[in-house]
């Protein structure tokens, strides 16, 4: 939890809640801030397809070891903290390679901590316990927007609200420092491999064309989110100016993060979680829905909540199903949907600043680029209801894996 807090909720998404004080700085114009949430997005992209390819690049190295999780887990949290304490300085040249870089860490965290405790769980006999683990994006976000609010309250600069998060994710890498330590790395012993090799015998084949499907319908859910993700506190600010409440919309959706990933840790996997996936992206829908019908208080607040209930659910979910799909080494498909997840979220922001330069106001702009995400959820929700008639899971005993 405190690996995705500092990786996800501080070195990813720090940016949203800093943004409306940058552009208050004015140090970076709307425009601007799009190509720095992209630079980041495509961080994330390129770190997942790192985490991808590099088995294939250690055996074509000749070195059979693979990267052991907990350093790499290390190395990723170090390199946040240093990332987000470089954003505190006056460079805006160097910003967009700040952000990128923070963009591979936070890949690199979230697939070895992702592929690392679920693995361990698993061997626990704990599957649904690994939903926990992403509870800590959510106490990033909220913890960050928080501190955020306050920070505009004391007409704080952005400089020092980079700071700040830039010290807290040092204060927290050094409090997970120890759990982290190379010799946690528990390798599967000879019995256990051969009992995962026994339970992946009778686990039928996928086809590229299963994969793909979930490949893409899952890159669908980083575009369907991330325009509010990025924006919610300038699009608040746009329809409710004035507000005292704006800054609380997105702490807000860190609790409804919080709140999807304690329900899904207490969810029987006995079932189909693709049918699970269909019923988060409608959710996620939903709440972009009704901010654009009911652009008020307690539309925002609920829209925030149910954007975020499904969020980290959706990730939980999602590689529960690549462990079902490939249950002996998950990572190198954990790390392609991270990809294509990461690609949705780099499309999102420049459509998002394109529509509004074009559009007569910037409320029409982002109205359009949310109805557009929105829509997207949904067409990602229909093609997972279509595998589940395509690509049926043929035992229950199956999703135990």
């Amino acid at each position: 939890m405190l690996s995705l807090a500092v990786a996800m909720g501080i070195g990813r998404f720090a940016f949203t809640p800093l943004l409306p004080m940058m552009l208050a700085d004015g140090v970076v114009t709307l425009p601007g801030a799009s190509w720095l949430a992209s630079a980041n997005y495509f961080g994330y992209l390129v770190g997942a397809l790192l985490c991808t390819l590099q088995p294939w690049a250690w055996r074509r190295l000749g070195w059979q070891r693979p990267l052991n999780a907990p350093s790499m887990v290390r190395t990723g949290l170090l390199a946040t903290t240093l990332l987000t304490l470089g954003m505190a300085a006056h460079l805006p040249a160097a910003w967009p390679a700040l952000r990128f870089a923070a963009g591979v860490a936070s890949a690199f965290v979230f697939v070895y901590t992702s592929g690392w405790c679920l693995g361990q769980l698993a061997r626990l006999q704990l599957p649904a316990m690994g939903a926990l683990i992403y509870i800590g994006p959510g106490a990033g976000i909220v913890l960050s927007g928080l501190a955020a609010s306050g920070m505009v309250a004391l007409h704080w600069t952005a400089a020092a609200g980079w700071l700040i998060f830039g010290v807290l994710a040092a204060v927290l890498t050094l409090l997970l420092w120890p759990a982290v330590h190379p010799r946690h790395e528990l390798p599967a012993t000879a019995p256990a491999a051969s009992a995962s090799a026994a339970q992946a015998a009778t686990v039928p084949r996928h086809g590229a064309t299963e994969i793909a499907v979930l490949a893409i319908a899952y890159g669908l859910a980083g575009f369907g989110y991330i325009i509010t993700a990025t924006f919610l506190p300038v699009i608040a600010r746009q329809a409710l100016p004035g507000s005292p409440w704006l800054d609380l919309f997105w702490p807000i959706f860190g609790l409804g993060v919080i709140l999807g990933a304690l329900v899904a840790s207490r969810v029987r996997s006995g079932g189909d979680l693709r049918w699970l996936l269909t019923a988060c992206y409608a959710v996620q829908a939903l709440g972009i829905a009704i901010g654009l019908f009911s652009p008020s208080l307690a539309g925002f607040a609920l829209g925030s909540l149910l954007l975020g209930l499904p969020f980290t659910a959706i990730t939980f979910f999602a590689m529960q199903e690549v462990r079902r799909i490939r249950p002996l080494a998950p990572s190198a498909l954990m790390g392609l949907l991270t990809a294509l997840y990461g690609l949705g979220q780099i499309v999102g922001p420049p459509l998002a600043s394109a529509l509004l330069a074009r559009s007569a106001s910037p409320g029409a702009g982002f109205t359009l680029s949310l109805q557009i995400a929105a829509s997207a959820l949904l067409t990602g929700a229909a093609a997972l209801a279509l595998m589940t008639r395509l690509w049926p899971v043929s035992s229950p005993k199956s999703l135990s894996n």
